[in-house]
């Protein structure tokens, strides 16, 4: 029987991730309020908002930023934080990609204190990793920028803020990540809700998106209105509704290796069809 032969130039079929709901029950212990079944259905005159996720900019992420900018579009998200471990350059450049289109690029970064890790978003310049969790908060303070505690108290995130760094920074958080979407168990996202109310802070919702896959994940959906200031962004925040689905963090990892795969191996065997994996 004769065998077909490869034609390098033909474009195989783009492979499909694996895929995992979370159960009813996930859902609704999970801290938000349970995702629509399409993340694009926008109800009209309201805005999606994700204050956490990462590029091709962090050590730990492949992400490329044109992909991202389409994903992030193609899943309704009009506000995009992007917060690289202890990186800006992913960030201002996904703003300039960005212009002339429906998103909103803030651009933060996740820093790595020597305490475990801050969010600083509205930033101009990177700030450094290894700084004491008061001069991070500070030299956030000092660009105009908004503090926001991640995966706040998850006892699984190694790189958490310390529980006694954050007592001494607790008056200097503007924002609390209420619900990340790849926390070990949803019990810490409402623990984090619960300290926010507490204190009377606007809370957030993260996609910590590492995987092209897990971008819209979280949100924050809010009134339609311009988000161009860290003022317009706490309004926006106190009138919003967190909103998404919890991924357990094993299955998370199983897609960030399915990622980081399809494209090794694009590039090894077909690097046409690499650029198109990686959306560029």
């Amino acid at each position: 029987m004769p065998t077909e032969e490869h034609d390098p130039k033909k474009t195989p079929p783009v492979e499909q991730p694996p895929q995992a709901k979370p159960s009813p029950k996930e859902v609704l212990e999970s801290g938000a309020t349970p995702a629509p079944a399409s993340a694009a259905q926008v109800p009209s005159g309201t805005i999606r908002m994700d204050l956490h996720c990462h590029s091709e900019a962090s050590a730990d992420c492949r992400t490329p930023l044109k992909a991202l900018l389409e994903r992030a579009i193609a899943k309704g998200i009009h506000v995009q934080a992007i917060t690289d471990h202890n990186e800006i350059w992913g960030a201002l450049k996904l703003r300039e990609l960005a212009q002339g289109t429906p998103l909103t690029v803030i651009v933060g970064e996740e820093v790595s204190t020597r305490e475990g890790e801050i969010i600083g978003l509205f930033l101009h310049e990177k700030i450094p990793a290894g700084l004491s969790p008061e001069e991070t908060v500070e030299r956030i303070k000092a660009q105009g920028g908004l503090v926001l505690l991640p995966h706040g108290f998850d006892p699984l995130k190694r790189h958490r803020l310390h529980p006694l760094a954050l007592q001494r920074v607790a008056d200097q958080i503007d924002i609390v990540e209420s619900f990340n979407a790849h926390i070990s168990r949803p019990t810490w996202n409402r623990r984090a809700a619960q300290w926010a109310k507490e204190r009377g802070l606007p809370v957030s919702a993260g996609s910590d998106a590492h995987t092209l896959v897990s971008i819209g994940a979280a949100w924050v959906q809010t009134p339609a209105r311009a988000v161009q200031t860290p003022q317009d962004l706490l309004a926006a925040l106190r009138e919003g509704t967190v909103m998404g689905e919890w991924t357990h963090p094993a299955w998370a990892f199983v897609l960030k290796m399915w990622d980081f795969g399809r494209r090794r191996l694009a590039r090894l065997t077909n690097p046409e069809m690499a650029e198109a994996v990686d959306g560029r």
